[in-house]
């Protein structure tokens, strides 16, 4: 009985600490990131030294090129470029950034897929948002799910009933003549209090967080879970997180009175001079339709 009781304690903490464990290495994934990012820095003299991402400061300015990692947030001062931010948007298609617009700003561990960018770094040390994801992974923890907490709640009046139960016996025993051993009375109160049940609930909330996961679907909490089973209705803000990315025409829909050959010889006049995966798209699908190449 001891070391069933045991085994029963030690797989309800290794459990838990395995549930903590999960937030803790994606931690550990976000900082290998951080700690891999170089900046090309612009020195005052018109020459460039590579330094650590870390030692960067508000104001300083780097060079970004084609294919590298950009270090730290900031607004782009020259140049323009297509970035891919599905590292912090979950947002698989590039978005294009230029100096002097609204869309110049620029994140720390997103990817520079074209041309040349000047930076001027915008934060300090440990403000990025990078730094912010770090920390949120780093202060999860396995929150107990609503029905968690009510089964708690049971199972600690169950216990305070069964021990005024088995204290009770003493004196009842000794009224017929009956001496109970404490080893006996010991083995009587471990069986009856429901320790697996307590035991068993942490190993509950990993499996479906795991069950998740196969799903492609990063679940923080096992609460999460258990109120995701009471969902019936999810806004997305972004087509990235439930798409390739990889938009393409498929159809051609004329409205009244517009003939479909006419309606596909437009379209794909129009759209030969764009680059755009869009336009490229829509050329090909015209041709796959009929359309003379030209």
């Amino acid at each position: 009985m001891t070391l069933v009781l045991l085994a029963t304690v030690l797989f309800a903490n290794g459990a838990e600490a395995l549930a903590e464990s999960r937030g803790k290495a994606h931690a550990g994934s976000l900082w290998a990131t951080r700690g891999q990012l170089r900046a090309s820095k612009l020195l005052k003299d018109d020459h460039e030294a590579m330094v650590a991402a870390d030692t960067l400061r508000r104001g300083d300015r780097i060079r970004v090129v084609a294919g590298e990692l950009i270090p730290a947030d900031g607004e782009i001062v020259e140049g323009a470029g297509s970035i891919n931010e599905s590292a912090v948007t979950g947002e698989s298609a590039p978005v294009l950034r230029e100096a002097g617009t609204d869309s110049s700003g620029v994140s720390a561990g997103t990817q520079l897929l074209s041309d040349e960018l000047i930076i001027e770094v915008r934060v300090g040390p440990g403000e990025s948002l990078l730094d912010q994801m770090i920390a949120l992974a780093e202060g999860a923890y396995r929150q107990k799910t609503p029905n968690e907490l009510a089964l708690t709640v049971l199972l600690g009046t169950l216990t305070l009933m069964f021990l005024i139960v088995v204290v009770t016996l003493v004196p009842m025993a000794e009224f017929v003549g009956i001496t109970p051993s404490p080893v006996m009375l010991v083995a009587l109160l471990v069986c009856l209090i429901p320790t697996t049940i307590g035991g068993l609930l942490p190993a509950i909330g990993i499996a479906g967080m795991k069950r998740a996961m196969r799903a492609n679907l990063i679940a923080k909490s096992s609460k999460a879970v258990e109120i995701a089973g009471s969902i019936d209705t999810l806004l997305l803000d972004k087509t990235g997180t439930i798409t390739l990315g990889d938009r393409r025409a498929t159809e051609f829909a004329p409205c009244d009175k517009i003939a479909l050959g006419r309606l596909r010889d437009v379209a794909y006049l129009c759209s030969l001079d764009d680059p755009t995966p869009e336009g490229r798209s829509i050329v090909s699908l015209a041709r796959d339709q009929g359309a003379w190449p030209l």
